[in-house]
Formats: C-alpha cells, sequence, structure tokens
C-alpha cells in the first residue's frame, strides 16, 4: 500500500498535550489520526469520541464503557467481526505506524 504524508500545523502547547492523550491511550499520534481518519471514511461521519479519566478505573466503568462499545458495534455493523478480523485491524495499524 502506497504511503502519503500528511502535515497538520497546530499550535505547539496542543501538540504536546495531544501527544501526552495518545500515549495514555497506547499510541502515538500518527496511529491516532490513521485510526481516525478509517473510521471516518468507514462510516461516513465523525464516529466516536475517545477521552481520557483523570479518575481511577472501575469494574463499573469499565463494564459500562464495554457495553457502550457492544452497542456502537451493532450500530456500525461490526458486532460480528471475528478475532481474525480484529487482529487484521490491530495488523494494519501498526503496520501504518511503523511507515
Amino acid at each position: 500500500m502506497a504511503q502519503a504524508t500528511f502535515s497538520v500545523r497546530m499550535d505547539d502547547n496542543l501538540k504536546k498535550q495531544f501527544d501526552s492523550l495518545c500515549q495514555d491511550f497506547g499510541m502515538n499520534a500518527s496511529t491516532a489520526i490513521n485510526v481516525f481518519a478509517r473510521a471516518v471514511v468507514r462510516q461516513r461521519r465523525i464516529p466516536f469520541e475517545i477521552a481520557s479519566s483523570n479518575s481511577d478505573i472501575t469494574r463499573e466503568g469499565a463494564m459500562s464503557a464495554f457495553q457502550a462499545l457492544r452497542s456502537q458495534a451493532k450500530e456500525n455493523g461490526l458486532q460480528d467481526m471475528s478475532l481474525d478480523d480484529i487482529n487484521e485491524e490491530i495488523r494494519l495499524a501498526r503496520a501504518e505506524e511503523n511507515a
């Protein structure tokens, strides 16, 4: 797959904050932008919100988030993705990150 460079100008402080949040999510800024772009193209809308909480994660909060993700997957016709499909999405994101 051919790769293209995408340049974005933003306030230095905003970039530092974005990089820090991406790190909290376990990815770099490039991967976050690629995940976002794939979802926008696939769903033809801004499809999700990524948020970082300063509070401790609770079992109840995690289960609530999981249920919300299940509902969103069903809305988007993705509830039948196999583990292989999910792993392929992860592989593609990582390949883009390393390119």
